[in-house]
């Protein structure tokens, strides 16, 4: 049985990402399952480090987008919006080419805060990045 109350459509749209980090970086959903969802983001010019490596600040980046967006496929109605409340990862190891893939899952999921795990891996879905995610749920209006 799946846990989302609304479309990654709903949420993320070509229109609502232009000119955010979000389209600036190269991430896109590319996959969505019952409790996970899957996004990408490209290995290249715009999210590597001096040292030509996947920049750790572009893996937050990425693991922060897909677990926004999986917490806000969670919240039910339009009067509510899930943020970022708390992220912390831990960098695995490098990467220098090609994409890497974030897949969010929950941990906890209740009225006011959710917790996300989201596991970043290479193309041969070797670990690259683990991180955790906390979302504070708040009305639509604030923040």
């Amino acid at each position: 049985m799946t846990i989302w109350k609304k479309d990654a459509t709903q949420v993320v749209t070509a229109q609502a990402t232009e000119g955010t980090m979000i389209d600036h970086l190269g991430i896109e959903v590319v996959e969505i399952g019952d409790n996970w969802i899957k996004a990408r983001m490209p290995v290249d010019s715009r999210t590597v480090q001096p040292q030509r490596r996947l920049h750790g600040g572009a893996s937050v980046a990425l693991a922060e987008t897909v677990g926004s967006i999986a917490a806000n496929m969670v919240v039910a109605g339009d009067d509510q919006l899930a943020v970022g409340l708390d992220i912390n990862a831990n960098h695995i190891r490098p990467v220098k080419d090609g994409f890497v893939y974030g897949t969010a899952t929950p941990e906890a999921l209740g009225r006011t805060t959710q917790v996300w795990s989201i596991r970043i891996t290479d193309e041969q879905d070797r670990l690259v990045c683990i991180s955790r995610l906390t979302m504070a749920v708040i009305p639509m209006g604030k923040g």
